[in-house]
């Protein structure tokens, strides 16, 4: 089908425009901007130098991509934001594209960014992610594959939240949180396996039990997190998932959440 563009709307021609892209009133895209196939973009939405949108994406009213960062280290580098394919931005969502230290933002597939959420420079958001309304997050985030965080949470710079997690609303989150787990409190911590959520996506009992033998290590042995990492590499088997806690551990930078009894 033909593009629907509103007479309103201001497009650059040197944009790249796929096929079957609806653009709203008084929507802005510049020069440096790519959409993919069947893109719907609403009203009053821009569209910055640098904004790389999917296939099939939904960019609601009042959103922004790939407008500049706010890091006064920022020298007005070539940079973008890039939005995989089906993935839905709602109102008034401010993207910031990236710096020179990691050169992009990235939101991946089929992912739902609620109102209000800001994702900053170099942030990395991976596919099947859901962040509720009003999140904030500093630069430099990474949240891996089938996350969701609650509404109003604030994550600080440099944070890292591993696949399949679930940080719960209003909270602060200062430090890396484990793939697989529940969070919450103030201040965060582990809460407890993502079960529910784990099971939804098909983890066989077995990995649910070794994750919880593992968790149980990490968190309820009373064990520092290098004694606990060593011993779940001695003691269980090295399932893909044991071994993306693992791995996920080496290269925390800020640290882990504890657990409750540790606070």
């Amino acid at each position: 089908m033909p593009n629907q563009i509103h007479p309103t709307a201001i497009v650059s021609s040197k944009a790249r425009i796929g096929n079957d892209v609806a653009i709203g009133p008084f929507t802005v895209i510049e020069d440096d901007v790519a959409i993919g196939d069947g893109t719907q973009i609403g009203p009053h939405v821009y569209c910055a130098n640098g904004a790389r949108i999917g296939k099939e994406c939904r960019i609601h009213n009042g959103a922004v991509v790939a407008t500049l960062p706010q890091d006064l280290k920022f020298k007005n580098e070539v940079t973008t934001f890039e939005i995989g394919d089906n993935t839905t931005v709602r109102e008034f969502c401010t993207l910031n594209r990236g710096t020179a230290e990691h050169m992009k933002s990235v939101v991946g597939s089929n992912c739902l960014l609620m109102a209000y959420v800001h994702v900053a420079h170099d942030c990395t958001i991976g596919n099947n992610v859901i962040l509720a309304n009003g999140i904030q997050m500093g630069g430099h985030v990474t949240i891996e594959d089938w996350v969701i965080v609650g509404g109003l949470t604030a994550i600080h710079q440099f944070v890292s939240i591993g696949q399949h997690t679930m940080v719960g609303g209003h909270f602060r989150v200062p430090k890396d949180v484990p793939p697989y787990i529940l969070a919450g409190g103030t201040p965060l911590t582990y809460e407890g396996l993502n079960v529910i959520g784990l099971r939804r996506r098909g983890f066989s009992h077995e990995a649910l039990d070794t994750l919880s033998k593992a968790y149980h290590l990490l968190y309820l042995s009373k064990l520092n997190v290098s004694q606990a990492a060593e011993k779940i590499r001695q003691e269980l088997t090295p399932t893909a998932e044991v071994q993306n806690l693992l791995s996920f551990i080496d290269r925390s930078k800020r640290g882990i959440i504890t657990s409750r009894s540790h606070t």
